[in-house]
């Protein structure tokens, strides 16, 4: 299983991005992924999670400016950030596993999760 992020760069406060997550090789139709957030000094955080549903889980700090929705024909998953400020600085991994319960993926996968991409940096800043 291979997972491989884009998108990620350099914006000004109030910008916006789009991270994108290709996964290949998973060996079954349905599974969890999510993106997830590391700043410097800090723990890994869940940003956004997407079932098999299609259902969505969000941390309090991006809801409303960033949302998370998956292609199933280019098996991609995407992570559109709007109004970005500087405490979303961090590197963003998206991440796969086989189905769970969300919320509690999103919250706690950032432990556990079994596959996850490279990374992709994003920094907010003038």
């Amino acid at each position: 299983v291979q997972l491989e992020e884009s998108g990620g760069g350099l914006v000004q406060p109030g910008g916006s991005l789009r991270l994108s997550c290709i996964v290949s090789g998973y060996p079954y139709n349905c599974y969890i992924m999510g993106w997830f957030r590391q700043a410097p000094g800090k723990e890994r955080e869940g940003v956004a999670a997407y079932d098999c549903d299609g259902d969505t889980s969000y941390a309090d700090s991006v809801k409303g400016r960033f949302t998370i929705s998956k292609d199933n024909d280019k098996n991609t998953l995407y992570l559109q950030m709007n109004s970005l400020q500087p405490e979303d600085t961090a590197m963003y991994y998206c991440a796969a596993d086989h189905n769970r319960v969300l919320d509690l993926f999103r919250r706690d996968g950032g432990n556990w999760a079994k596959y996850w991409g490279q990374g992709t940096q994003v920094t907010v800043s003038l």
